[in-house]
């Protein structure tokens, strides 16, 4: 485990202790919280892009060239 030191605002001093306190914990767990969340969100958006990725390599069939136009589409709505 690492240490590391951060200068912040009296305010959000307190706030932060306050905030501890309530949940039963210190203001170092809060921020382990919050930097442990803020990796979990970069590696779950790293596995939904590979995940997009490998969706869009199985999309093989689909070519905008080979579908209707509006104004074919439209035509044959009319018959």
């Amino acid at each position: 485990m690492k240490n590391i030191t951060v200068s912040v605002p009296d305010e959000v001093y307190r706030d932060a202790r306050i905030a501890a306190a309530e949940r039963g914990g210190s203001v170092s767990a809060l921020v382990v919280g919050f930097l442990r969340s803020l990796s979990e969100r970069r590696q779950e958006f790293d596995r939904l892009e590979a995940q997009q990725r490998a969706v869009q390599a199985e999309i093989t069939r689909f070519r905008a060239a080979d579908r209707l136009g509006r104004d074919e589409i439209h035509h044959r709505a009319v018959r």
